[in-house]
């Protein structure tokens, strides 16, 4: 009987100290994390073994730090990328689903560089809010590329005036952000999930475009996005430089132009 007593007791302690333990680990892992980000990614749903094929009934999603899963995480905006695709290794329930975990091809998995063109560059431009369209340019969108500056004027020597030109037309979006085009699609609305804000958009150019972004980002103006429809390639020659001359007489020209082939345009 009193070895039975004994027996209980040491159960007890022990169930306690596990119980305590856990919570010390809990509390020590909210004191590493206090403050750190937390993101929704991909996780499966239940127990998947290596090997199987990837279905809405096997994968949900879930909240987690971002430190614990890096950049190695598949976040929400890129389901449609996994579905379909086999699992490497087993995975249990609730974990987070990493692009080495699904068998896709490398350039989905690893960053920017395997997206960008032979010949052409990556460029990040200081891009952000209404300059970007109010936040709307998304990855895969083609944009053109307006410049507002202030320098020497060419018709009136000592004196200083504010241009806007359109300096490329017709370019690629990379990256909004961190938030990259993926080859397969992907960011179809740009209302779909929560609203994503970003201060930076890289655009893929030649070098010697590149080389011209460069020097009119560092020049004392503004960089702005118009944004393209994806399926329009046409290419507006003769574009001036507007100034407040130019825009001044331009406006009556520019108004009838649009009465006339835009707002009311025959079919």
């Amino acid at each position: 009987m009193k070895q039975k007593v004994v027996l209980a007791i040491a159960a007890v302690i022990g169930l306690f100290a596990f119980v305590m333990t856990h919570r010390y680990l809990e509390a020590e892992r909210d004191k590493l994390y206090a403050g750190a980000e937390k993101i929704q990614v991909i996780a499966v749903s239940e127990d998947v073994p290596a090997g199987a094929v990837l279905t809405m009934d096997v994968l949900g999603k879930k909240w987690v730090f971002k430190q614990a899963v890096g950049a190695q995480a598949v976040l929400p905006d890129d389901l449609s990328l996994v579905l379909g695709k086999r699992l490497k290794f087993a995975l249990r329930r609730e974990d987070p689903l990493l692009w080495s975990h699904v068998d896709v091809p490398e350039r989905l998995r690893y960053g920017l560089s395997p997206m960008i063109k032979p010949g052409m560059r990556a460029l990040s431009l200081a891009i952000a809010g209404e300059a970007a369209v109010s936040g709307l340019v998304q990855p895969n969108d083609r944009v053109d590329i307006l410049g507002t500056f202030t320098m020497p004027s060419a018709t009136a020597p000592g004196q200083m005036e504010t241009i806007t030109l359109t300096i490329l037309q017709d370019v690629s979006v990379l990256a909004t952000g961190t938030r990259l085009a993926r080859s397969e699609g992907g960011y179809q609305s740009a209302f779909e999930g929560r609203p994503t804000s970003y201060s930076s958009v890289t655009i893929e150019v030649t070098p010697r475009e590149a080389e011209l972004l460069v020097f009119a980002q560092n020049m004392k103006g503004q960089l702005t996005l118009t944004l393209r429809n994806p399926d329009d390639v046409s290419f507006e020659k003769d574009l001036p430089a507007v100034n407040f001359k130019q825009f001044e007489s331009k406006l009556p020209e520019l108004n009838t132009f649009r009465q006339r082939t835009i707002r009311h345009k025959q079919e």
